[in-house]
């Protein structure tokens, strides 16, 4: 419930001003704690500087431990008990099947085609889901049948073939689950899905056959560039690659007016790649852009968008707890949050020291993609979990729909219960230029639901904190609820395949097109007869 003094002070204009003070103050408190606790990790990191050599860590145990992160255990994986759950990334609490019999971990592609032969050969009703180490989403993957097995693919993890031709070339990827489900980064002006790059995919069907599909416009190749494992498990593809270069990451903050009621699409197009974040409590936006520059420009940035040091694990988490009944803390953890965000996340690569000011240089992948840095885990070890809420609609229906979104934020807030994000980079707003797949969220494609997906699209990404205590409700479930009913039925939206709930397929299947679903699964049928490989989002999408 509300507290009684927080209420008046979110209804009243001047306490309003007061309390955003307070909060305000509150989280540069925090900030500079967390920098100082960024200081010391990178002490203990790198060694100390003197002039331009480094003290190695080896000499460095006899400073003290400003900040430890002992408390956290990183479980090792275990023997698998028939009947139990396959649990995702986040562990005990959420599966991503219920109940499956047996987990194999295959090292090369051979031995993926013995396990499915097998399976065919016994012909006993058993079900086949491959995984990586990253499944999302709770309980959308995999079939409710106990007779599911899982066939963890990361092992079998290959990069070969690399061929270039000048400053372009192919390269095999052994074996390709982004492709399957229709991954992508964020760009307007680019091909921002991933198979949007394959020009050959090797499919292990549900005969044990592996198919080899060259890129063309033929159905086969539709189905399989978003085929959400359903065809069989995609063991290789080949990918056009660009020699490295080098690109800059500029980020500005702009006031939510500004964005509702401005060219969204002039904000994005422009670079290669760019997104916005939305702090809703802070009503104000982190417009991130990127693009390229001469290979000869100088710096080594690395991007980490999980990297966590303890301080900030433990903060965040405290906070967030705290939040499971009551909004403010919530809200101050928002404040923390951006004010932490609005400087870069990245790295020197060779110093791992932080970067202070925007922009910042570096090689693509360090820039766009990064890592982990040295001595900090990602979120997620330091019990920090969420649940996670991603539609696309057109880019030309986007500032409807943050309007909308915010009218939603606004009601909340008048009936007492205000809302805002829990996530530590804000809510992710995220841009897809059109791709032509059956399946995919940006594909012109449409039915009986009119809408111009022609200029792309924006992807609307709301992460939630999922509090530890009692039942882990969230404090803004039934926003969510009504914010996802609200969005499938205003809006064509298109669901992200890995980053929903069951209910959320459900209430937006509406807007898929019937006659490529009726198209993919006629090839699903070719591909896998028996339907060996086989999953709730199936069922849901009834192909």
């Amino acid at each position: 419930m509300q507290l009684p003094l927080l209420s008046s002070l979110w209804n009243a204009d001047t306490s309003r001003i007061a309390w955003d003070y307070f909060l305000s103050g509150v989280a540069k408190s925090i900030v500079i704690m967390v920098h100082t606790a960024h200081f010391a990790v990178d002490l203990t990191a790198q060694g100390l500087q003197v002039g331009n050599a480094y003290m190695p860590t080896s000499l460095m145990i006899y400073l003290p431990k400003l900040f430890s992160s002992d408390q956290v255990q990183i479980e090792q994986p275990k023997a698998h008990v028939p009947g139990s759950p396959y649990n995702t990334y986040d562990g005990p609490g959420f599966p991503a099947c219920h109940s499956v019999a047996q987990i194999h971990h295959p090292s090369t592609v051979d031995e993926i085609v013995g396990i499915v032969r097998d399976v065919i050969k016994a012909d006993n009703g058993t079900r086949i889901r491959a995984s990586g180490p990253r499944t999302t989403e709770s309980l959308i993957g995999s079939p409710d049948d106990p007779n599911t097995i899982i066939i963890r693919t990361d092992g079998v993890n290959t990069i070969r073939n690399l061929n270039m031709n000048g400053d372009e070339g192919t390269v095999d990827l052994d074996p390709a689950g982004s492709i399957a489900t229709g991954a992508h980064r964020s760009s307007l002006s680019q091909d921002s899905q991933v198979s949007s790059a394959a020009v050959e995919l090797d499919i292990l069907n549900g005969e044990g056959d592996l198919i080899q599909l060259k890129k063309d416009d033929s159905d086969d190749w539709l189905a399989a560039t978003a085929s959400l494992g359903l065809l069989g498990i995609i063991t290789r593809v080949k990918l056009v690659v660009v020699k490295d270069f080098k690109v800059y990451a500029n980020q500005t903050i702009l006031e939510e007016e500004e964005v509702l009621n401005g060219d969204i699409y002039a904000l994005i197009a422009p670079y290669v790649t760019a997104n916005l974040w939305w702090w809703p409590g802070q009503r104000r936006f982190h417009q991130r852009t990127y693009n390229v520059v001469p290979v000869e420009t100088e710096g080594n940035a690395f991007q980490s968008t999980f990297s966590v040091t303890p301080l900030e694990g433990y903060t965040g988490r405290t906070l967030l707890d705290m939040g499971q009944d009551v909004s403010w803390p919530n809200f101050l953890a928002e404040k923390i949050f951006y004010d932490i965000w609005c400087a870069p996340n990245f790295h020197d690569k060779i110093t791992n020291k932080p970067l202070k000011s925007w922009p910042v240089y570096g090689w693509a992948y360090d820039v766009l993609i990064g890592g982990l840095y040295p001595q900090q885990l990602p979120e997620w070890d330091y019990d920090i979990h969420g649940r996670t809420y991603e539609i696309a609609v057109p880019v030309t229906q986007a500032n409807a729909l943050l309007k909308r979104i915010r009218e939603l934020f606004d009601e909340a807030a008048a009936q007492g219960k205000p809302v805002t994000t829990t996530y530590r980079s804000g809510i992710n707003i995220k841009f897809g230029k059109s791709f032509d797949s059956f399946l995919g969220q940006t594909t012109e494609r449409v039915g009986e639901v009119k809408a111009d997906w022609s200029k792309g699209a924006i992807m609307f990404d709301f992460p939630m904190y999922q509090p530890r205590g009692g039942d882990h409700h969230l404090y803004h479930q039934e926003f969510f609820t009504n914010l996802a009913r609200v969005l499938a039925d205003d809006f064509p939206s298109r669901p992200h395949w890995s980053k929903n709930t069951r209910e959320v397929l459900r209430q937006t299947v509406k807007n898929l097109d019937n006659e490529s679903l009726q198209r993919f699964s006629k090839v699903r049928e070719r591909f896998d007869p028996k339907r060996i490989y086989h999953t709730i989002v199936a069922e849901i999408i009834n192909v």
